[in-house]
């Protein structure tokens, strides 16, 4: 979803507090019974977001827990539109093409992220040489040539494009994004028509977050009904699914499962992480935009995480996954947002310095302790 990164409390000060004691060397011993895609792969692909670290295979550790537990990627940042194309015609395509490559030699599925957003798009998209907004068919020049250019490249290479990310606000209504301001509501439509004129086999996506809020999921359900009634090739909705501890509550997740489904297209988790630390507001969704001055109190875990918090992200983990178990006829994905915590972004979102625990994964890229538990969720029927 997002760039932010902040730098975490060096090696050595972690390595020092034994706060995974039963996840040690885990991954080593028991490589087969801890593989997250073999446990589900005949239930729906297994996912993780890759850094540059990641992608030109400077991490090794990480590196080897991607090849081992996960059979579907995405690129957390080097295929948005402010890195694929800083400045209007001078594309860079070095980093997404080595991501592209790294999923075709690990035969991966591989899932373009994102086209068309209202962040991390470079300011020039929306401008003339004078800085005053460009005209509506302008912007909407410039929209499809950098989707069919993004879009032919990986023609047949990528398996599914989010190819719009979050135009719908929590309340429901339509984001004032630019490009809502200066196109319009068509513009979702156009982005979906010009990515399926690109790739006419490859799945096409709406990622959003907050799902499981009411108005929002509503406002959804009714965008997509909207793009579809006019020709929108929208083959699946993405609900991110940055959580809590606390909230949203599973029954209104399950009622975004069903609602989304029950539009025809495919559903899928996109961007999963759980934090442990204390929300700044109810509800608190991924808006990349809010940020708050950092606290002490916000960032009790700065040493490592208690026994009894971990034991509360694990049972959190496992609700969510046997509810995706329960509706796995309508979920293809399951995609963690980030491999090991260090990784993460909600280390510096939205307060930047502190240190969270959301992924399955720890700072050394031992598997967590309940990582056996989601396991075990698949082999109960066997």
């Amino acid at each position: 979803m997002n760039i932010l990164k902040t730098i975490v409390l060096a090696a050595t000060t972690l390595m020092g507090v034994n706060v995974f004691p039963a996840a040690t060397s885990c991954i080593n011993q028991e490589p087969d019974s801890l593989s997250l895609k073999k446990a589900f792969e005949d239930k729906f692909f297994i996912g993780t977001a890759l850094n540059l670290d990641q992608i030109w295979e400077r991490d090794a550790r990480a590196v080897a827990v991607i090849k081992q537990q996960f059979n579907s990627i995405v690129a957390e940042n080097c295929m948005k539109s402010m890195f694929l194309q800083p400045r209007e015609g001078e594309f860079f395509f070095k980093d997404a093409d080595r991501f592209i490559a790294f999923g075709q030699q690990n035969k991966m599925q591989i899932i373009g992220h994102t086209l068309i957003w209202h962040s991390q798009t470079p300011a020039w998209f929306f401008v003339d040489k004078n800085g005053k907004d460009v005209s509506r068919d302008v912007l909407i020049e410039r929209m499809r040539k950098h989707i069919h250019t993004v879009v032919s490249r990986y023609k047949g290479k990528v398996s599914g494009w989010d190819v719009v990310n979050e135009a719908i606000l929590d309340n429901g209504e339509w984001r004032k994004s630019k490009f809502y301001e200066i196109i319009g509501p068509d513009f979702i439509k156009l982005a979906f028509q010009f990515a399926h004129e690109a790739d006419p086999n490859a799945e096409l996506y709406y990622n959003d977050y907050s799902t499981a809020i009411p108005e929002k999921r509503k406002g959804i359900m009714a965008m997509v009904q909207q793009v579809k009634a006019a020709g929108g090739q929208i083959s699946g909705i993405g609900m991110q699914e940055h959580n809590a501890l606390d909230n949203p509550s599973l029954a209104e997740v399950e009622k975004t499962i069903l609602g989304f489904a029950g539009l025809g297209v495919k559903v899928m988790v996109t961007e999963m992480d759980i934090s442990v630390l204390p929300h700044v507001r109810p509800n608190m969704g991924a808006e990349i935009g809010e940020r708050y001055a950092y606290r002490k109190e916000t960032n009790p875990y700065e040493k490592g995480l208690p026994a009894d918090k971990m034991a509360e992200l694990g049972k959190r983990y496992v609700d969510f996954f046997r509810l995706y178990l329960k509706h796995q006829d309508k979920i293809s994905r399951v995609t963690l947002w980030g491999v090991g915590d260090a990784d993460s972004w909600k280390n510096g979102w939205p307060i930047p310095g502190r240190t969270d625990y959301p992924l399955l994964f720890d700072r050394h890229y031992q598997a967590k302790p309940f990582l056996k538990d989601i396991i075990a969720l698949t082999q109960k029927k066997k």
